[in-house]
């Protein structure tokens, strides 16, 4: 099947399909039967072979059809089904948060000889002569009877979900509140993913820049602009498959290694479910986690797992309701949380490193996210190499590197951002420590690092509108100091990024805080691909 593949957003469709609210853009249901639209989802994330995945399909055509396909290191298509009949569902206005409400459109069994991996499902429609696509995601996971194996990615649903703008609202902008313009705390599991999010046309800009701002230019954000042109989500370059996980899942899968595939979701409903694997492996942006999530990664190390974590910005706690079909977030306005003030004030959906949760991310990664943050995007360390600044080349990760001491590692492919996790260090010889102010344990070893933000630096370019500002450095400094002062803010605006490594108990931890770091694999810097083999090569060894 052919994509629907970049077409300009002032079509029809496209407009009828994205509404603006203030600079809220987003990917939604024209509510229109005279435009042409399909849309679908499946109640679950993940599957193994035997189960039974039931398609959630709203169309304006008459009849449609649905393509299966493994989307790893080639796509192969697994199932089509043609000429099945199309019908319009009413869509709640209130959907990112209560769910579509679909009623069924088709099922399929899962059979046993398909691998494990990311399938990608292509929903396709036409009438008069036009064509529409839409794509949605579910992960087949290996059957339960056969040896695990000896890896096992799984995929930041959690962040996935808080970024899918799918019908209005996620985690950052919305349609709720008394004004109908505030971000939901509450998202539905039973929507769309919105478009980007499952598949991209080649050459979609990522969100770091090809290279640095130059300070005499107004700053751009290329992948936002493009999304905006060809009416894919503005989101699509922080969340997502087709941006993160599926890079690496290509890779692996095209160099030979093994790998089982589940989602953080899974994780929350069965915590044991890394048990039997090597190695569990993140990948991308994965900035929010439940609880339970984090437990099954902590037990999984104690009983002497190995984590390979080459992601980004660990932050905030989130909680699912339903059996899974709800993510909770209340982030900066955490005191809202119901459970704040009660017994369950640890479970507060707000960052990690702050009160009342006070669990920083250190002690189950070696990183923390508030000690990172920006880097690459917009002025916020814009002008920035790309790359991490190794301090111990030494190290066994970085053999076969060719990196020496204060090289750059990733610079050409821009693996530094846009947003990175670290941590509180000294520098003793020329080497960094951590402090341990943060949670951060004596015993990580800092191979390599680079600076971050919280503020965005103000040029005074005419016309130029800067993107992060200071907000996030305002909230940190207002979290941890009490007061927003000229002095809290400077104390609250730096930041790094770091690639750790920590022998923890019996277990061990490779930690490469960076949401780029999939981009070097893309775009085949073999010292990136060198330093992820070494490791991946050391934690799935028997």
């Amino acid at each position: 099947m052919t994509t629907e593949g970049p077409c300009p957003a002032v079509t029809p469709r496209t407009r009828a399909r994205a509404r603006h609210i203030l600079d809220h853009y987003y990917i939604g249901p024209a509510r229109d039967a005279a435009v042409l639209e399909i849309w679908g989802y499946t109640p679950r994330m993940s599957y193994a072979p035997g189960d039974e995945v039931i398609l959630h399909v709203s169309t304006t055509a008459d009849r449609w059809s649905y393509e299966v396909g493994r989307d790893g290191a080639r796509y192969e298509p697994v199932l089509t089904v043609e000429n099945l009949p199309g019908q319009h569902h009413e869509t709640p206005a209130d959907c990112s948060v209560m769910g579509c409400g679909w009623p069924e459109s088709a099922r399929f069994i899962v059979p046993r000889d398909w691998r494990p991996g990311g399938y990608l499902i292509t929903f396709a429609a036409e009438r008069d002569g036009d064509r529409v696509e839409e794509h949605h995601l579910i992960m087949v996971r290996r059957a339960c009877d056969l040896p695990r194996a000896p890896y096992i990615l799984v995929c930041a649903t959690g962040t996935w979900l808080a970024y899918n703008c799918w019908g209005g609202s996620n985690h950052y902008e919305g349609i709720t509140g008394p004004e109908g313009n505030a971000f939901s705390p509450v998202l539905s599991t039973h929507r769309p993913w919105t478009r980007g999010f499952c598949k991209l046309p080649a050459g979609a800009p990522r969100a770091l820049p090809d290279r640095p701002q130059r300070p005499d230019e107004m700053v751009r954000y290329p992948y936002m602009e493009w999304a905006y042109a060809y009416g894919y989500s503005k989101k699509y370059a922080s969340a997502g498959w087709a941006s993160y996980e599926r890079l690496f899942a290509r890779w692996a899968d095209g160099i030979g290694y093994d790998l089982d595939f589940a989602t953080l979701h899974d994780l929350d409903a069965d915590p044991s479910l890394l048990a039997g694997h090597r190695c569990a492996i993140f990948v991308g942006h994965d900035e929010y986690w439940s609880a339970p999530m984090r437990d099954a990664v902590d037990a999984f190390v104690a009983a002497g797992g190995k984590v390979a974590r080459f992601a980004g910005n660990f932050l905030w706690q989130t909680r699912l309701e339903d059996e899974g079909r709800r993510q909770i977030c209340h982030k900066y306005l955490a005191g809202n949380d119901p459970l704040s003030g009660t017994d369950q004030a640890h479970l507060v959906t707000g960052a990690w490193e702050l009160e009342p949760v006070n669990r920083p991310g250190a002690l189950t990664f070696g990183v923390n996210a508030l000690q990172g943050i920006y880097a690459g995007l917009g002025r916020c360390a814009g002008g920035g190499s790309g790359g991490f600044t190794v301090y111990r080349p030494g190290h066994w990760a970085l053999a076969g590197t060719g990196l020496g001491y204060g090289d750059q590692l990733g610079a050409a492919s821009r693996i530094f951002g846009y947003e990175v996790d670290g941590l509180d260090y000294h520098v003793e010889d020329g080497l960094p420590f951590p402090t341990g102010t943060d949670g951060g344990s004596l015993d990580i070893t800092i191979l390599a690092m680079g600076l971050a933000t919280n503020i965005e630096t103000d040029n005074r370019i005419w016309g130029e509108t800067q993107y992060i500002g200071a907000s996030d450095a305002a909230f940190k400094a207002e979290s941890l100091y009490g007061e927003v002062t000229p002095d809290t803010l400077d104390a609250s605006a730096r930041g790094n990024g770091m690639i750790v490594h920590w022998s923890k108990g019996s277990g061990e931890i490779f930690t490469a805080a960076s949401c780029e770091w999939v981009a070097g694999l893309a775009r085949g810097d073999m010292q990136v691909a060198t330093v992820k083999r070494n490791v991946l090569d050391r934690f799935g060894a028997r």
